[in-house]
């Protein structure tokens, strides 16, 4: 688990710096996911992170939204996934996953199960955040089909 903290903690320094660095708008949340299985606390696999998925399987959407002024993030944000599937865009919200016991977990999720009757292919998905001053921002996964949420066999 300090392991995933330290992680996540590496990757959002990366990104606050290289958002700084190429002049981040101040009006702009800064937005970064990514996706883990989502099995539940002590089962095999948990919070493992991947982009392929089979039926029945839970896709665990992390993300978090980081205010360009003051690099903190803001609880009151609201984050939500758009999940491009079966010719419709089901939007998800994402809930806060920090609590008293678990300070160090400063990131929102959501979880969804895939269909039985799931098409195999490739699924799109955006995360948008709108913080309680009216900001917002957006994360989008590269735009290479192999690294997107990809339901298998």
């Amino acid at each position: 688990m300090k392991r995933l903290s330290a992680c996540i903690i590496v990757g959002l320094a990366a990104i606050l710096t290289a958002g700084s660095v190429a002049g981040q708008s101040t009006d702009t949340l800064v937005v970064w996911g990514d996706l883990t299985y989502f099995f539940g606390p002590g089962k095999p696999l948990n919070c493992t992170m991947s982009n392929r998925y089979k039926r029945g399987e839970p896709v665990g959407f992390r993300a978090t939204a980081i205010n360009p002024t003051t690099n903190v993030r803001d609880k009151g944000t609201k984050l939500v996934v758009h999940l491009s599937y079966a010719g419709r865009t089901l939007d998800i919200p994402m809930r806060d996953r920090q609590t008293a016991q678990q300070p160090e977990r400063e990131f929102w999720v959501a979880k969804w199960i895939v269909p039985e009757d799931a098409p195999v292919g490739v699924v799109r998905y955006t995360i948008t955040a709108t913080d309680p001053q009216g900001r917002t921002g957006e994360f989008k996964p590269f735009d290479v089909a192999a690294s997107h949420l990809t339901i298998i066999e």
